[in-house]
């Protein structure tokens, strides 16, 4: 285990602790769903046998003078049957824990993890671990035999912000507080309990979607998010822009095998205004700013602004304490200036011997108001929302949209109000 270690947070995770308030617990979820029960006495035992190799995720997160940090723990993790609500805190000040938990339900095992840890991408490599360990004992075949490719210890703890960081004029972090983008409205859980929402649907269908409007997958779901927001505004809020954060893996633009943080974002805005009621009013303002924006020095220039942030001499020595009520202040102001947030995982593989054992991967993080993460696992792309809201007003548009393109959406949640509103099933 990681105990006597201690770990800098990198420069993604230093925000993490102030921003973890309320429904935003920082917390983000990934599942893999599987054709058959789960044995929990085998889970544990692969659970067991996959932390060691991720030494930094054995820690706890502890409070320095000047900046927080990763602390080892000697626990051993356990898994249990999933019974708290989705993304429930991890982090909880003055406590030493740890900060992943992996539960289990029916056929599906999950990984809940503090953001401080890792990005989604990241965090992956240890979910799949673990179900690779899995299927391999409940099956009682040989690890060895469907091992997936992997990289060392000091290479998964690697702080890839550190090693990347090229110190550059950049005005990213004023042009984060300088708008002022629509906000979705709704009624919230009394609970700040998080509602999540799970729809998938064919890739190869969405892939021949996007070919017939002449795009990308990326572009035509994020399109469509917009125009699902949209079609609920009125005439006065289209004053305002919509906003989709965007995160970027900046593995696909700099070499690294970190499973820490380490990841970009950058923001797609339509002028609402310019909307006409059809969707290709919003896929050629998209496609523009993908382009534009999904370069190697726009990405450099996003990354490097956050690292700068934490490379100022002053900033490094002024004390936490005074830290804390200034990036948070940061915070507030910068999401003001996002609607909401979309994240693609990507296509996720899996070693032959074990895929026919699983059915498909999901993936749901937390956001101030509302996010939506995709994750695809051979012909099976899940769209995963989480919000504050009791009502799924922006996915129930999103979905009518899939089904209106010639796409089956099949729809699970944790809530009781929508199995009734069910669409393409």
């Amino acid at each position: 285990m990681a105990a006597g270690r201690w770990y800098k947070l990198d420069n993604a995770a230093i925000i993490v602790p102030c921003s973890a308030h309320g429904f935003d617990t920082r917390v983000f979820r990934l599942s893999a769903e599987l054709t058959e029960e789960v044995d929990p006495s085998l889970l544990a035992q692969a659970l067991k046998e996959t932390a060691p190799e991720f030494p930094h995720f054995n820690c706890a997160l502890r409070k320095g003078l000047f900046w927080y940090y990763l602390d080892g723990l000697d626990e051993e993790p356990t898994c249990e049957e999933d019974h708290l609500p989705p993304m429930s805190p991890l982090y909880l000040p003055g406590r030493r824990n740890l900060l992943y938990r992996v539960t289990y339900y029916r056929r599906r095992i999950n990984l809940e993890m503090f953001h401080v840890l890792a990005d989604g991408t990241g965090a992956f490599v240890f979910l799949q671990k673990i179900v690779t360990r899995y299927l391999a004992l409940r099956h009682s075949l040989q690890p060895e035999s469907i091992a997936l490719e992997d990289s060392s210890n000091e290479e998964k703890s690697d702080d890839a912000f550190a090693r990347y960081y090229q110190k550059m004029k950049s005005d990213q972090l004023h042009q984060m507080t300088s708008v002022k983008a629509y906000q979705l409205h709704g009624e919230v859980d009394a609970n700040q309990n998080n509602h999540i929402v799970e729809a998938v649907v064919s890739a190869s269908e969405m892939k021949e979607a996007a070919k017939r409007e002449k795009t990308t997958i990326g572009v035509l779901i994020t399109s469509l998010y917009i125009q699902a927001v949209v079609d609920g505004m009125s005439v006065r809020d289209r004053r305002h822009p919509v906003v989709i954060s965007v995160p970027v893996n900046l593995r696909n633009f700099f070499p690294s095998e970190t499973v820490r943080n380490f990841f970009g974002v950058i923001n797609i805005s339509y002028d609402a205004k310019e909307y006409d009621g059809t969707l290709e009013s919003i896929l050629d303002a998209v496609a523009a700013q993908f382009k534009g924006k999904l370069d190697r020095s726009s990405v450099a220039a996003v990354m490097n602004s956050y690292s700068g942030l934490t490379e100022n001499l002053l900033v490094k020595a002024v004390p936490l304490f005074v830290k804390e009520p200034c990036i948070t202040w940061f915070l507030y102001r910068s999401q003001k200036g996002i609607t909401a947030t979309l994240s693609n995982i990507g296509s996720i593989h899996m070693p032959e011997q074990i895929g026919g054992y699983i059915d498909h991967f999901a993936a749901f993080m937390t956001a101030p108001n509302m996010q939506v993460t995709i994750a695809t696992y051979k012909d099976k792309l899940c769209i995963g929302s989480c919000s504050r809201f009791v009502n799924h007003d922006v996915c129930l548009r999103l979905y009518r949209r899939l089904t209106q393109m010639g796409l089956s959406v099949t729809i699970s949640t944790n809530d009781y109000d929508l199995p009734a509103q069910k669409e393409g099933e």
